[in-house]
């Protein structure tokens, strides 16, 4: 006697609700570590106008491979010290071509704790 067992089919299973959650998973992942870094730099560049009369200006040159503050060659960590603590100073930024933007913005991190210094980029 045989008996008549049918069997059900499975269905395939769907690989796109899983690529879904996967793609957003990815996504949650590279906003929040892109925002959990985030920092702000405040410069402006060089405009033409009347310059104060009792202003220090300093020329810095960034370059791939050294700073120069008023022609004299010194170290990212010595910037701060380099300029000194002179009431009123503007520092002129000059860039080499090949100097990168996060010379450029490590370089602008050190010169935010003198105080009293505007700092321009020149073009």
């Amino acid at each position: 006697m045989a008996l008549d067992v049918q069997r059900k089919r499975r269905k395939r299973l769907s690989m796109t609700s899983l690529i879904d959650v996967i793609f957003l998973l990815l996504l949650f992942f590279m906003l929040t570590s892109t925002f959990s870094k985030f920092g702000e730099i405040e410069f402006s560049t060089a405009a033409i106008g009347g310059a104060e009369t009792d202003q220090v200006i300093r020329f810095i040159k960034l370059d791939a491979d050294r700073i120069l503050v008023d022609g004299s060659p010194v170290s990212l960590a010595q910037v701060a010290q380099k300029l000194g603590t002179a009431k009123s100073q503007t520092a002129l930024i000059s860039l080499s071509p090949h100097a990168t933007s996060q010379q450029l913005i490590d370089l602008l991190a050190a010169l935010a704790s003198v105080e009293q210094l505007r700092t321009q980029v020149l073009g």
